[in-house]
């Protein structure tokens, strides 16, 4: 029997692979991390029998340590997300990289012969804003992590801290987002920084559960190992954001975005979501999805039994169209979701808030220049891709590649790649880089190549007080990195300036 090691257990993913590694106990002993919470220990009460408790925090080694001795695989699932993200940064990358550093040292302190594998479930947030017509993405193409964007931003570090170390065998996952019943009751104003033409292929949560009991298994064979992969649940889950709308409202038995919505509430970037060309990858491997359509999904979730009991009682009786009323009253409590202090849309608006404005509509006059829901294009975007070069031969085996490949990978970011040997094919052993800014600094071809990461004193550090505070720099990046620029320049007028200082954050907190 295999133990495995779970984190995040009694977060929405954990949850749903708890209870799939639960399916198996000829097959698993289960050992999950949780913090010793009173909703948490009344929420596991029912399971003490069945699993193995370490009661701590991801930010402690001692109790990190402890989940990983003796264990064969760690699914490191936990951490903090959206959107208490957004309100917490700091308790955000202390929780963030802090766990992730102590899964990798409690990792490499095993025996070198059980040293166990590990799974890092990382984030489309990491990969930023991705507007049409470069909305189709993969693995491999530039991290680009949105302004503000915390929770971004710390995933995509502690993804390089797992998968730039001499842990053997690791995977990282890039978790697309989420569908599950709770999302129908979601209500706060960072639902209107998604910008309605931008899109996102969705997971199930079933299908995610199902994806951490897969990779678990004998049968996964060697070489899924030591690489990035997108979770997402098909192509009938690829859909805009104003098609997301239409099928949540739908389902909840609300009128649709047009009538509760002002256009204008919404941002026009400066979000995250794509499609992925390499989305069908993960599923060969691992034959996770469910393959429900999606429309069908939404109408399961609106008939969930962990939906208050008020709101399926609305959706079932479809009272909220029995009043010409409904629309507007539901309308005015959209906008004062718009209008919530520090995050809502339209408070931005109203308090002259220039750096959000900036950062989410490009300037007021490009807010002021959005078209009403009459005018606005609202079709399915474009299902032909367009596919960003990563700088070196990708029909090449790996296996042949030499030192010459990494130093046209590293001049296509504007670098160079200052070792002078490499043995061929070894995509493990960390080599020496210099970014164009003259930083230094170490990291395995796996990590630049097939991770899309570069220079970690290039990346975004907004804390502020920090010695190694760092604003978004993403316009100044795109003119020394010709790989960069590839995904930043369409999508951003020349003339704009980087305004998205540490400064903005002061005071936010909590």
């Amino acid at each position: 029997m295999k133990r495995v090691f779970l984190t995040g257990a009694t977060g929405t993913m954990g949850w749903a692979g708890m209870q799939e590694i639960l399916r198996y106990p000829d097959r698993y002993k289960l050992r999950i991390l949780a913090r010793p919470s009173q909703k948490n220990k009344a929420k596991l009460s029912p399971y003490l029998d069945r699993i193995e408790v370490v009661w701590g925090d991801l930010t402690r080694y001692e109790d990190v340590l402890q989940g990983v001795t003796g264990s064969d695989i760690v699914l490191h699932v936990g951490g903090m997300v959206s959107p208490q993200a957004d309100y917490r940064p700091t308790l955000t990358r202390k929780t963030n990289l802090s766990a992730a550093t102590y899964i990798r040292d409690a990792v490499l302190a095993q025996p070198q012969d059980h040293q166990p594998k590990v799974v890092y479930i990382g984030s489309v947030a990491q990969m930023g804003d991705r507007r049409e017509p470069l909305h189709w993405g993969r693995t491999g193409d530039p991290i680009c992590v949105s302004a503000y964007d915390h929770y971004g931003l710390t995933k995509a570090m502690a993804e390089r801290i797992i998968t730039n170390s001499p842990i053997r065998r690791w995977v990282s996952l890039r978790q697309s987002g989420i569908l599950y019943p709770a999302i129908l009751k979601n209500y706060d104003p960072i639902m209107f920084h998604v910008p309605i033409r931008g899109v996102l292929e969705w997971a199930t949560v079933e299908d995610s559960g199902r994806l951490l009991e897969r990779v678990c298994r004998d049968e996964v064979p060697e070489q899924f190992w030591n690489r990035y992969y997108n979770i997402g649940s098909g192509n009938d889950y690829r859909i805009s954001n104003y098609e997301f709308e239409c099928l949540l409202l739908h389902a909840i038995g609300v009128p649709r975005p047009e009538k509760i919505f002002a256009s204008h509430w919404f941002t026009t970037r400066n979000f995250h979501g794509m499609w992925y060309l390499d989305g069908d990858v993960l599923e060969n491997y691992l034959h996770f999805r469910a393959n429900i359509p999606v429309k069908e999904y939404f109408r399961q979730m609106a008939q969930s039994s962990t939906l208050p009991s008020g709101l399926k009682f609305a959706i079932r009786s479809r009272l909220v169209y029995a009043s010409y009323l409904v629309p507007h009253i539901v309308k005015l409590s959209m906008y004062c979701l718009a209008m919530s202090k520090e995050h809502g849309t339209q408070w931005w608006i109203r308090h002259h808030k220039s750096q959000r404005i900036h950062a989410y509509y490009g300037s007021l006059e490009a807010y002021r220049a959005i078209q009403p829901w009459s005018k606005m294009d609202l079709s399915h975007p474009s299902a032909t891709p367009v596919i960003l070069n990563h700088g070196y031969d990708e029909t090449k085996p790996m296996s042949e590649f030499t030192i010459e490949d990494m130093q046209r990978a590293a001049a296509f970011r504007g670098g160079k790649c200052l070792s002078t040997t490499m043995v061929q094919g070894d995509w493990d052993t960390p080599l020496q880089w210099e970014c164009a800014q003259g930083h230094t600094f170490e990291a395995s071809p796996r990590l630049i190549l097939l991770g899309g990461h570069w220079c970690p004193d290039c990346f975004p550090y907004p804390y502020k007080g920090e010695k190694n505070e760092r604003p978004w720099n993403w316009d100044e990046e795109a003119k020394r990195n010709p790989f960069f620029a590839q995904l930043w320049a369409p999508l951003h007028e020349a003339s704009e300036h980087n305004v998205y200082g540490s400064e903005v954050f002061e005071g936010w907190e909590k």
